[in-house]
């Protein structure tokens, strides 16, 4: 926690793609906020609370993330086309994250979604998949919108995967070329 010279309060959340001074400020201008009273026991009982709502949704697109990053180091393609887990599984969280519920990260609507997802991929190694196959027919609200997520995966897994072999092999030609 910071403060610039506008007095305006600062604060770096989990991994989020923006940051939060008033000068910077494009998403969620309601985040940042002028404190100019000096009333402190008001700061800190807002910055606990609104840190309190945040770090689950942090935990669970962290969660999301590290479930895809572990079914992209057991994909075979990419092992065979000596593509890097982690970008892959970054491009596969942005791609799939885009046509998920909600209008933002911290969109309960998304939150969900990313809980979701992460059970939809752990179905395989779960102890008792029939069971968990039918709540999360039962979560996501139907077989239809189950299928639907799935689906999304499947076409941002192979999107991704087209673009890190085109950009390996953009790599590769010029090298080639200069012997």
């Amino acid at each position: 926690m910071a403060k610039d010279k506008g007095q305006t309060l600062s604060f770096a959340l989990c991994p989020l793609p923006f940051a939060f001074y008033s000068s910077h400020m494009r998403i969620m201008p309601h985040i940042a906020f002028q404190f100019n009273n000096g009333n402190a026991h008001m700061k800190k009982l807002l910055l606990i609370s609104l840190s309190a709502l945040l770090l689950p949704a942090c935990a669970d697109k962290t969660q999301y993330e590290q479930t895809v990053l572990e079914q992209m180091q057991l994909e075979k393609d990419i092992k065979d086309y000596k593509l890097s887990p982690e970008r892959m599984a970054k491009c596969v969280v942005e791609t799939t994250s885009k046509n998920m519920p909600g209008i933002f990260v911290l969109d309960p609507k998304r939150l969900t979604a990313y809980r979701n997802y992460t059970r939809m991929l752990m179905l395989s190694s779960s102890q008792d998949p029939k069971k968990t196959l039918e709540e999360l027919r039962t979560e996501f609200g139907s077989p239809k919108e189950l299928a639907d997520a799935h689906s999304n995966y499947t076409e941002s897994l192979m999107d991704c995967l087209a673009v890190l072999i085109a950009e390996s092999e953009e790599t590769i030609e010029p090298a080639k070329e200069a012997k």
